[in-house]
């Protein structure tokens, strides 16, 4: 969430940032926030008058009493009395008010970061780097969803019966590159100096606030009426939320923790060829990293997570680029964030694997994360985030890209000790 004083400060290049991010009417919003926010100051200072006013007469009563004056001491009471509905009814108007501009500041989504490209949709994105690796498949060659049909890896139709589509069954060997790829992103993280976590699945209404899914991606979410829970969208969710109303050391940072969680997202309205097999799933496994940062370490962080992530696609001999997301096509939260695209030579197109972002102090000031310098100093902390790595498209791309002649999959030799074998047939 966006500080008030940011308003406050400049609203006029809140505006234009907001500008980038295409929230329309962000002038009427501004504006109407800052005049509740007038009204609510307003408010606090007449509460705090009545209530310095109402403690003055109660010490004054007394006195007055003792010194036998009794008229003027009853005339106090009945002051106090109509004080007393008066601050009452200012308490009721500074709950009310503080309530509606709440509502009003959770529909400002995070300031993009100077550096972000105009544009409207993924068309606008700016590539920043592709790699070397280039895949040349034979004639005939299959993507993924026949691949792991014919090599008994996924079974959709079965994860239809059980539950629906998008949760798909990962048999025999497809759950071994399952597992080998999530104990490889572990490790690699550990590596990193990341400390690994294992965070529950499962989150409360305040929680998701906190991290920015609540109220804005509510529908987006899988609920459970009856606790009130969510489940989690991504282990980013749990992991931030551990510092939730907490006061880090400066000593202390950066915080680098990594978790595997398994991901839920119901993904409504999303059809049609780009979600076929593991292109787009409701349940999928996924390696997370979050770091906790002082600000002006934040940026030269996130470049260093965008760095690690391609290492990651690297040792996977994946074809990819990275692309820095223009305002449009940012989360809601995210100040600024890269990419990461893994070719499928079977779909000919690139599939996202990662999403690397800094969110400044958005998060940090829902989730009341701050920071204490060594001269006992507070102020609010940057929270980052990426996808370390996603498995589903990582699994579709090494399957297509990989195939040989003979129908097998020959795996990279990274992942050979990690899943007991070097070749699917």
């Amino acid at each position: 969430m966006l500080s008030l004083q940011t308003l406050r400060d400049d609203p006029a290049a809140v505006i234009a940032r907001l500008g980038i991010k295409n929230l329309k009417q962000a002038d009427i919003l501004v504006h109407e926030i800052l005049e509740k926010d007038e009204l609510r100051r307003k408010i606090i200072v007449e509460l705090e008058e009545a209530r310095a006013k109402s403690n003055t007469l109660a010490k004054s009563i007394g006195q007055m009493m003792a010194q036998g004056q009794k008229e003027a001491a009853e005339a106090a009471k009945a002051e106090t009395s109509g004080l007393k509905e008066q601050i009452k009814t200012f308490e009721e108007q500074s709950a009310l008010v503080e309530s509606e501009l709440q509502n009003l500041m959770v529909q400002l989504p995070n300031l993009p970061h100077d550096s972000v490209p105009h544009g409207h949709s993924a068309e606008s994105n700016t590539i920043t780097f592709r790699n070397s690796i280039e895949v040349t498949l034979f004639e005939g060659a299959k993507p993924h969803w026949e691949l792991c049909k014919s090599l008994g890896l996924i079974d959709f139709e079965t994860g239809v019966k059980i539950t629906g589509a998008g949760f798909p069954v990962y048999t025999g060997k497809g759950a071994r590159l399952q597992r080998a790829l999530i104990n490889f992103f572990l490790d690699e993280a550990t590596k990193a100096g990341y400390t690994e976590i294992q965070p529950p699945i499962l989150i409360n209404a305040d929680s998701g606030f906190g991290t920015g899914q609540l109220p804005d991606k509510e529908g987006q979410m899988y609920f459970v009426q009856e606790d009130g829970l969510y489940l989690i969208p991504t282990a980013e969710v749990p992991i931030t939320n551990i510092y939730r109303d907490t006061i880090l050391e400066e000593k202390q940072l950066p915080v680098k923790n990594c978790g595997y969680t398994p991901c839920f997202r119901r993904e409504a309205g999303s059809y049609g060829k780009d979600v076929r097999g593991l292109n787009r799933l409701h349940q999928f496994d996924k390696v997370e990293i979050v770091q906790l940062a002082a600000p002006e370490y934040s940026y030269s962080i996130l470049e260093e997570m965008s760095l690690y992530v391609q290492s990651l696609l690297e040792k996977l001999e994946l074809p990819f680029r990275v692309a820095l997301l223009c305002g449009g096509d940012m989360s809601f939260a995210s100040a600024k964030t890269y990419d990461m695209e893994v070719w499928s030579a079977a779909q000919e197109r690139w599939l996202e694997v990662s999403s690397v972002s800094n969110f400044e102090g958005f998060q940090a000031n829902r989730l009341k994360l701050r920071i204490r310098d060594e001269n006992r100093k507070i102020r609010t902390a940057h929270t980052l985030n990426g996808s370390a790595l996603a498995l589903p498209r990582i699994v579709a791309a090494l399957l297509e890209n990989n195939q040989q002649k003979d129908g097998s999959i020959m795996l990279p030799k990274v992942l050979h000790a990690y899943c007991g074998f070097d070749r699917i047939a």
